[in-house]
């Protein structure tokens, strides 16, 4: 297995250090332009991003810490979260809608002031598929997109979009993708299993991201990183895979146990498992 996994020429995007690395560092705010683009409707299109300060500290002690995976701004002050999430947790949307408040509140000026806020968009790409729609045809659905509406289905406002993508229900095939969106998705689901780069992806925004994350271009100490966060992905993906009960303490606690000897922040423990600081300390 070992073996197999030496032979990937491209590293997993799933992997805490493989999204960052496309998606989360300067030099790869065109490839994160882009692709938010190609969720974004026509008009809203980002010319400009700025990374902001990814942990945001609650008002009060009390208050847990909010870590995102990416977090930034365009040049009309509108603000994105972009999230990866490998896999089921409890409280999911819970913790997304938590997550919204901040970008929210901290635009809240001193004095007087008219309330008039930025937009603010939460992106989850999810390595997993939700369980409690009812009907069928959404199951099946990639994309879900996500406003506050009233009881007839009209927005009622529309500066707070969530958007999630569901991974595991991406099945097109190279020869069926049309929108940048399905290039976008094929990308980040099939990148670890490409040996060579597809035709399809021959414009620039594509060829760097395939040269960013290209293995054999990584310095011993990135080539380390990654083999590390590849190892915490899978092991980390494996226990909640097959341990997660929704709103079972334990789960969270055997899994919290996990990234403990790992040596896991206590913020990212407290991300992933919903634990308190207090709680995870006391394993």
């Amino acid at each position: 297995m070992a073996n197999d996994r030496m032979k990937a020429k491209y590293l997993n995007p799933f992997t805490d250090f493989g999204f960052k690395k496309i998606f989360g560092e300067e030099a790869s705010k065109p490839l994160l332009i882009d692709f938010l683009n190609a969720l974004l409707p026509q008009t809203d299109k980002i010319v400009e991003l700025t990374f902001k300060n990814n942990e945001q500290l609650g008002q009060t002690d009390l208050d847990r810490k909010a870590i995102y995976d990416i977090y930034c701004e365009n040049e009309k002050g509108e603000k994105f979260i972009v999230e990866l999430q490998k896999a089921k947790q409890n409280y999911f949307k819970e913790r997304t809608i938590y997550y919204s408040t901040f970008p929210i509140s901290e635009q809240a000026e001193k004095g007087e002031w008219n309330y008039n806020l930025k937009a603010v968009y939460c992106i989850g790409i999810l390595d997993f598929t939700f369980d409690d729609y009812e009907t069928e045809p959404e199951k099946s659905e990639v994309v879900h997109t996500i406003k506050l509406k009233n009881q007839n289905g009209k927005t009622f406002y529309d500066k707070l979009t969530f958007i999630y993508l569901e991974m595991p229900n991406f099945k097109q095939i190279e020869n069926k993708l049309e929108t940048r969106l399905d290039k976008w998705l094929y990308f980040i689901k099939h990148l670890e299993d490409f040996q060579t780069i597809p035709s399809i992806f021959s414009d620039e925004v594509f060829s760097q991201a395939f040269e960013k994350a290209e293995l054999a271009k990584f310095g011993q100490t990135e080539l380390a990183n990654y083999e590390n966060s590849l190892k915490i992905y899978r092991d980390l993906k494996g226990v909640i895979d097959t341990a997660f009960d929704e709103g079972k303490l334990e789960r969270s606690i055997e899994m919290a146990k996990f990234m403990k000897l790992e040596n896991e922040p206590i913020e990212k423990i407290s991300k992933y498992t919903g634990l308190t600081k207090e709680e995870i300390e006391k394993l």
